[in-house]
């Protein structure tokens, strides 16, 4: 996952080996348009990217699920029939959504470091780097013409600036009915072979000068990007080159064996155990209430898919041994150590102070796992939440005076994400979720660290969380929309601590607050320091070794090729799929594997235009080895001329521990065919208005071949058609 910036000096000769045609200045240019320029960051948690000179943005179908659900209801489901805006104005505003494009990134470590020496204690030195953090992030904002925020790396050894401008009005084009674009469901989740149209499209829009708005404005227009992708028809061969170009949430590769051991021991297993619970619980009831589906779609569909992931991850952890290789690896590191009396003296003793770390850790872990999984599992408890900062207000502390007026204020800016929460929300289920995740909450967790509640389920409940659940339904205002808006209305202290739901979630935050997050707090400064002395250690003695810094939800490239694995012993799988797959794991009567009728017609009589691949089928996905992980959801993949092959989805099983330990024999990208996707709109959508948008490559050998043209996708490309430059003086020159 390597940082664009420095693409030219670390990668780019060995991506050319492998078949790139373009210049590193056309990949990253601060100057210049370059292929930065095509993508943007969805709402802080996807990828998505330009496909036309018009602001037309695709991403996933599952990054764009909670905005096509909010437009959905019973007699307009559009989640589950699928849309597409016929014109600009019938396209769907989405309230909150933005899109980040990078401006820039900048390598500031000279600026945050100065003056920082071994000997400075971690305290000031924490002070300092923030600071600093703050202060050059500020500075780049320009008065708040961007976005901007200062990110470690390498636990700390390197700093590094990103400038954004931040686009708030973004509208739903499209998407594909649910049956397609979650075709498989949690059944093919983390799973290839994979079938699944994972798309939807937005439109991101702009003033008259081109430039963002915080949101909808009237006179808003397109957004004119500085380049978008060509989209390719040429399709895949085995061995072509791909890039993956996103934004990536979050690795942990330098992860210690005993951070592994907590993960696989402790957080995974708890993780998994609560969210096994409130699914369950949930689906027995949208089971019975199609309504109640479609309110919990978007909830479920985010829960289960960590939930599987956590699954996925310590089979894997067990499978591969991964422990056992990081122990071995920091065995090779103490000795390497050891060796030198100056290294002894800087790390010595990196090791044991990450290992006397974790094993405080572990005192507290659950307690901290189930306030997030279990308390927090639960809408009564999160909505509470929302009301502490009323609370505080009210009641004051220290030297902060109580403030009547700040508090209704707070009150009155509840007003509109109230209506939303309660717009998807059934107090009924959430009560069956928060009798059973607060009875494994008093079952697991040592009862020194416990909050008070528990003793009043104790004594006043005999134990029951049952009993207690119906108490709190009963009596709490905010299991109710007009109960919580009456509230909000006329905000008082007295009712707001006499509230049962919010007397709950007070006793597990205070307790968290002052009982376990201050010891945690401890441990893991101690454990910053060891892992920044690890990992600089680690870089210190592989000195010829190109490390990728953990990702971090900023913009990274990824670089490899179309290739198969063999999963297991007798199973080796292809690197595609092809519509014939739909229909055989067609079951009607199984939601996950439902075909809507007019695409199974279209299969059934091969109607694949001019999006069938040279052997005549219809792909539907393929694989690569690029390095992703979440936040990557919606990155376009890219071949080597620079054009739009695909969209990257998802990971594969046997190869979850790849925010662990990256396997490049194991570790696939499992990607969307973008002919599939063009066929979904076109053909299976009947918006062909959408696609001649698009500026398509029809012609040319596949990438990673000695080409004679090169496409060229901008602001300056007119929708449907194509630029060339041919060659000169024996060299591919491509514009991006």
């Amino acid at each position: 996952m390597w940082l664009p910036l420095l693409v030219k000096r670390l990668n780019h000769a060995d991506m050319q080996k492998k078949g790139l045609k373009l210049t590193a200045e056309e990949i990253y240019d601060v100057n210049n348009a370059s292929l930065k320029d095509a993508i943007g960051q969805l709402g802080g948690f996807c990828t998505g990217e330009f496909v036309s000179s018009q602001g037309l943005l695709l991403t996933n179908h599952h990054c764009g699920y909670d905005a096509i659900q909010s437009h959905s209801t019973t007699q307009n489901n559009i989640l589950q029939n699928g849309f597409f805006a016929a014109t600009k104005t019938d396209e769907l505003k989405n309230p909150g959504l933005f899109v980040d494009v990078l401006v820039r990134m900048e390598d500031v470590t000279g600026k945050v470091l100065e003056g920082i020496t071994p000997q400075t204690t971690e305290l000031v030195r924490s002070a300092t780097i923030q600071q600093r953090q703050r202060e050059l992030a500020g500075a780049a904002k320009e008065n708040g013409q961007y976005v901007a925020y200062v990110r470690d790396f390498f636990g700390g050894n390197e700093y590094y600036l990103f400038v954004y401008q931040r686009f708030g009005d973004v509208r739903l084009v499209g998407a594909p009915p649910e049956a397609v674009g979650k075709f498989g469901g949690d059944t093919d989740n983390w799973m290839w072979p994979r079938h699944t149209g994972d798309f939807s499209m937005f439109r991101v829009y702009a003033d008259k000068d081109n430039k963002p708005t915080a949101g909808f404005q009237e006179g808003n227009r397109p957004y004119v990007p500085k380049k978008h992708l060509p989209v390719s028809l040429q399709g895949v061969s085995e061995g072509d080159f791909s890039m993956v170009f996103g934004f990536p949430g979050r690795t942990q590769r330098f992860l210690p064996a005993a951070g592994l051991q907590m993960m696989l021991e402790q957080t995974n297993p708890a993780r998994i155990k609560l969210r096994d619970t409130r699914l369950k619980l949930w689906k027995e009831d949208m089971d019975r209430d199609p309504a109640l589906r479609l309110a919990y779609a978007s909830k479920y569909a985010n829960i289960a898919n960590y939930w599987k992931y956590y699954i996925g991850q310590n089979e894997g952890i067990k499978r591969l041994k991964t422990v056992d290789q990081k122990k071995a690896e920091e065995a090779a590191l103490q000795q390497w150590i050891a060796a030198d009396a100056t290294r002894t003296e800087q790390y010595g003793k990196v090791l044991t102070d990450i290992d006397r770390a974790y094993a405080g850790l572990r005192e507290y872990n659950l307690s901290s796992q189930y306030v997030n999984e279990a308390a927090f599992g639960t809408e009564i408890i999160t909505l509470a939440a929302r009301m502490q900062r009323i609370y505080s207000d009210f009641k004051g502390a220290g030297t902060v005076a109580p403030n009547p007026d700040a508090a209704r204020r707070a009150a009155e800016e509840l007003k509109e994400p109230v209506a939303e929460h309660f717009k998807d929300y059934s107090a009924a289920t959430d009560k069956k979720v928060f009798a059973a995740l607060l009875a494994l909450y008093m079952q697991d967790v040592p009862k020194d660290q416990q909050p008070e509640v528990f003793q009043t389920i104790e004594k006043q409940y005999g134990g029951s969380t049952q009993k207690y659940a119906d108490y709190v339904f009963a009596n709490s205002f905010l299991t109710s929309k007009a109960k919580t808006d009456a509230f909000l209305a006329a905000p008082t202290l007295a009712k707001l601590e006499a509230d049962p739901g919010f007397k709950t979630y007070q006793s597990i935050y205070t307790n968290y607050i002052q009982n376990i997050l201050p010891k945690m707090q401890a441990l893991q400064a101690d454990l910053v320091r060891a892992n920044r002395l690890y990992v600089a250690a680690l870089r210190e003695k592989n000195p010829t070794k190109v490390y990728s810094p953990d990702a971090n939800s900023t913009l990274r490239l990824s670089y490899g090729s179309v290739r198969a694995y063999k999963g297991r012993d007798a199973v080796n799988y292809n690197y595609f799929t092809t519509a014939q797959g739909i229909l055989e794991k067609q079951n009607n009567a199984d939601p996950e594997f439902v075909v809507p009728t007019k695409e199974e017609q279209l299969l059934l009589g091969k109607d694949y235009g001019r999006f069938a691949d040279k052997d005549g089928t219809l792909h539907v996905a393929f694989i690569t080895d690029n390095d992703i992980t979440g936040g990557n959801s919606g990155s376009p993949v890219i071949n080597g001329r620079g054009e739009l092959i695909g969209l990257a989805f998802d990971g594969n099983w046997e190869a979850m521990t790849g925010d662990l330990a990256y396997d490049p024999e194991l570790k696939r990208c499992i990607n969307a065919d973008i002919r599939y996707v063009l066929w979904c709109i076109e053909k299976l959508g009947g918006a062909k208005h959408i696609v001649d948008e698009m500026t398509i490559v029809s012609n040319g050998p596949n990438p990673g071949a000695a080409s004679a043209a090169d496409p060229v996708g901008g602001s300056d490309a007119k929708p449907g058609k194509m630029k060339v430059k041919t060659k000169k003086k024996g060299k591919e020159a491509a514009s991006m």
